[in-house]
């Protein structure tokens, strides 16, 4: 029996300003994170007769043949298999992933974007960025519903993304780099959940809302101002009134309130939660000198969990 092996790669994401309001056409920004990854690897089999998917962290493993038409890891491979015009190969599918789960780091979109890559190296096609990105926002529609394409593209691109809902994404560069230290509360962020409150809270009294809409709006562009230039201080505080408004909408809860007090008061330029909030993640910008200190204060606050990362740099 022979057979070969095609593995492939993705990161996970962070929102850096601009949630919830994004969903009313205001901008929002978003990064890769490097320091998690899902990878997946298609061993093909000459007389294998079926394709399996082994995703030991989901406790799954099916055959394509049986999956269900709405299986994420299915629909992935279904509809590359479709867009590279080959039938499906005998082996098995092994998707492994560091990401966690319903943290508001894009997890499912990494997994579908390996799958596709791995695929299509199969395939012998390279496949480019807006390619994979347009299939892998076909199974976040699977996910979410009506997402809004935030995930895909940073994720598909490996690139800091700027966006406005109706518009195309507009990947762009960082020119001067910066630290986050990603601060994980453990607790599952329901996204879909906060994303209905904010709604309803919205329908009952939409001057408020728009208001405080509006008000991220103008924090986010001023926060792409100070990236761009590299004005840590300005993104700081930027981020900090950003977690404030968002406190408004009812999405914050207390640990994650306390994570961006401990991290703040330990040297951090600014903090926020993000992501759908109530649990996720909090991000923290922090220089070299700060972030270990900011990383344990964190940790003392309750965080479950630590990442600290560069953004704008492909490491």
């Amino acid at each position: 029996m022979s057979h070969a092996r095609y593995t492939a790669s993705a990161p996970g994401k962070i929102i850096l300003m601009g949630e919830h309001a994004v969903v009313y056409g205001r901008p929002a920004m978003a990064a890769p994170v490097f320091q998690v990854q899902a990878t997946a690897t298609l061993t093909v089999e000459d007389d294998a007769a079926e394709l399996w998917i082994d995703a030991a962290d989901l406790n799954q493993r099916f055959a394509l043949s049986t999956a269900p038409p709405a299986d994420p890891l299915a629909l992935a491979l279904r509809l590359t298999l479709a867009s590279v015009q080959r039938p499906a190969p005998g082996g098995e599918v092994r998707v492994r992933s560091t990401i966690p789960v319903a943290g508001g780091m894009g997890s499912g979109a990494a997994v579908s974007t390996a799958i596709v890559r791995a695929v299509a190296a199969w395939a012998g096609q390279a496949l480019p960025p807006a390619a994979v990105s347009a299939l892998v926002y076909e199974v976040e529609c699977l996910h979410h519903g009506t997402p809004s394409g935030i995930d895909n593209t940073v994720i598909a691109y490996a690139q800091p993304v700027w966006f406005v809902k109706g518009q195309p994404p507009q990947p762009f560069d960082i020119p001067h780099p910066f630290w986050l230290v990603i601060a994980s509360t453990g607790i599952a962020s329901p996204t879909r959940e906060t994303v209905g409150d904010v709604r309803g809270q919205w329908q009952a009294d939409p001057t408020r809302f728009e208001g405080l809409f509006d008000q991220v709006a103008g924090l986010v562009n001023a926060g792409r101002a100070a990236m761009l230039a590299g004005d840590w201080f300005h993104l700081g505080a930027l981020m900090t009134a950003n977690h404030a408004v968002l406190g408004q909408m009812g999405v914050s809860a207390p640990i994650l309130d306390r994570l961006v007090a401990a991290a703040n008061a330990a040297g951090a330029f600014g903090a926020k939660l993000s992501g759908g909030g109530r649990g996720g993640n909090v991000i923290a910008l922090v220089d070299s000198i700060a972030a270990a200190a900011v990383e344990q204060a964190v940790h003392d606050a309750g965080a479950a969990a630590v990442i600290i990362t560069p953004i704008g740099v492909n490491t």
